[in-house]
């Protein structure tokens, strides 16, 4: 797998899954607010925090002022000229972003924007999944040579392909996010299936998950299942106003997400055998052959004179009874006894 190197952070084969809390535009354009966003984040553990880059006039035509988002009760045109930081705002959110210790990192929803972000330096890109098929604006993205991590809801495995045979034409290093596109995603329109179909069909790359339902869930599932990377809208507090506060988490929830993403890789493979580290439980949990009435020498193992009894420390251990009943005492055995090999013939 070709992983994606980001400074200290490593995306991909055999490291920690990169949680992504997505400030988005819910910060409603107010930079304060956007730092404050920032801080959480930060307080919570992130290393990355993602942005949105709108440049309103060069994203959308004026036809864009007729269409009303489902998440939103105005034109998308509006909810991005509300939402849209200018260039000297989000600069300093970048900069503000990079002084606490963590990678910046944005969409660029036009050339423009990502011009800007270009302009600003910034480590690596994502695309949405609305950018996705968006092959000129994908192209020119990727031809900037930094790293790519493409979201690719709405789009079929063939479209896919599509955006992967451009990325491999710069040589870029990327990554996959499967995710659907509704605000909140219902659970059963999650559809983790569609990640692993990436995962079998671009095996070479890390894929993940972006997350837009309204608890960790789905995140905590798709790195079960093997996501690189986890990415869900973020604010600080959760009574924000804002059309995407609804499948956000706040500071306490990503931090339940980053442990998760320490420990579920974790809990994963393994066989179906004793672990080792198990036998000072099942030294007592399991059972033993024991003797529960006083038996003579010569006399036969019934049911009536030995049992199964805890601890599991004897010789014969409860699974083995069967095997014992019919047979000899060697010797004379007390009660309660746990017998041993060499009492039986």
């Amino acid at each position: 797998m070709k992983n994606i190197i980001l400074g200290k952070i490593q995306i991909g084969e055999g490291f920690v899954p990169l949680v992504i809390p997505e400030i988005g535009i819910n910060h409603n354009g107010n930079l304060d607010v956007a730092k404050e966003m920032v801080d959480a984040a930060f307080r919570a553990g992130a290393r990355i925090v993602k942005h949105q880059t709108h440049v309103v006039e060069d994203e959308m035509c004026g036809a864009a002022r007729n269409i009303i988002p489902g998440n939103a009760d105005v034109s998308i045109y509006e909810v991005m000229e509300r939402a849209a930081l200018n260039q000297e705002e989000e600069l300093e959110l970048k900069r503000y972003t990079e002084s606490l210790g963590m990678v910046f990192m944005s969409t660029p929803f036009s050339r423009a924007a990502a011009e800007r972000l270009e302009q600003f330096g910034v480590q690596i890109y994502k695309i949405g999944s609305g950018e996705m098929n968006n092959y000129p604006l994908l192209d020119y993205v990727a031809s900037f040579g930094k790293p790519m991590i493409v979201s690719t809801g709405m789009n079929d495995i063939a479209k896919v392909s599509r955006a992967v045979n451009l990325l491999e034409k710069h040589g870029v290093s990327y990554a996959l996010l499967h995710t659907t596109n509704l605000y909140p995603t219902q659970p059963r329109l999650v559809r983790l299936g569609g990640m692993q179909a990436l995962m079998k069909e671009f095996s070479h790359v890390p894929v993940g998950f972006s997350d837009h339902t309204v608890n960790n869930s789905a995140s905590m599932a798709a790195m079960a299942l093997g996501a690189k990377i986890v990415e869900r809208h973020f604010t600080d507090r959760l009574d924000r106003v804002g059309p995407d506060i609804v499948c956000s988490m706040d500071e306490a929830q990503l931090g339940q997400l980053l442990q998760a993403a320490e420990e579920i890789p974790l809990m994963l493979g393994g066989e179906k055998e004793e672990a080792p580290e198990e036998k000072v439980t099942s030294d007592f949990a399991f059972a033993s052959v024991v003797t529960i009435q006083p038996i003579r020498k010569g006399e036969v193992f019934t049911r009536k004179n030995i049992w199964v009894k805890r601890p599991g420390n004897g010789e014969i251990l409860a699974e083995e009874y069967e095997e014992i009943l019919g047979k000899t005492a060697e010797y004379e055995i007390p009660m309660d006894v746990q017998l041993k090999r060499g009492m039986v013939r």
